[in-house]
């Protein structure tokens, strides 16, 4: 696919979780993305409620960045963000449950997250750089069975690292078209945006989203 500047800006959660960001900052950072044409803005839930543009998408992250909280905070917090607005959900996966193989709890935790979301999309952050390829397929299959309409790549957060284009293709290749894939974390310049899109990922979390639209015709 030839992807000009205006269809990449639709694939586009612009994100600002520095956990120092201000309302302030989250209001620059929903005006910018409705300028550049984004899909949505992720931020913190902290920062909700947020004036946006008619069309962009609000997304806020739950459980985030460790995903080590108890189920039924995540919960919480997703009630607590869907009545201020969030129209997308991006919850942290309980990694401790992934590394141990404990696949039942994995699906729950989504499970008990979907049940607070309603309609709202959901999306589960796998940490990806810190599994197995198996890890990562049983995640995403695990995800799926737990009502997630996405899979994720990273936090960001992480010190193992962000998205990566084989954990993307592992991902796409697991889910199918059944649900989205999202690539997020360390994506800063257009080549790799445009590798993430090419291995599978439908959705692209970028924090500089203007300098990775640069570098392509409108």
């Amino acid at each position: 696919m030839t992807w000009t500047r205006a269809a990449l800006a639709r694939t586009v959660d612009h994100t600002l979780l520095k956990p120092e960001a201000t309302d302030a900052q989250v209001a620059a950072l929903a005006a910018e993305a409705a300028e550049l044409g984004a899909f949505s803005i992720c931020v913190s839930p902290s920062r909700l409620p947020v004036q946006v543009a008619d069309g962009l998408a609000v997304c806020t992250v739950v459980g985030f960045p460790s995903g080590a909280h108890a189920s039924a905070v995540k919960a919480a917090e997703t009630t607590d963000a869907v009545g201020k607005g969030a129209t997308e959900i991006d919850m942290v996966v309980d990694l401790g449950s992934v590394l141990a193989g404990d696949w039942g709890a994995v699906e729950a935790d989504v499970a008990a997250v979907k049940a607070a979301c309603g309609d709202v999309l959901l999306k589960v952050i796998l940490e990806t750089a810190a599994l197995s390829d198996e890890q990562v397929a049983e995640a995403c299959r695990r995800s799926a069975s737990g009502g997630a309409q996405f899979v994720k790549t990273s936090t960001g957060f992480h010190p193992t690292g962000g998205a990566s284009v084989e954990a993307v293709r592992i991902m796409r290749e697991t889910v199918g078209d059944r649900l989205g894939v999202k690539a997020s974390g360390g994506i800063r310049d257009t080549a790799t945006a445009l590798a993430m899109l090419d291995a599978g990922a439908s959705r692209l979390g970028l924090s500089g989203t203007r300098a990775v639209l640069d570098g392509l015709p409108a």
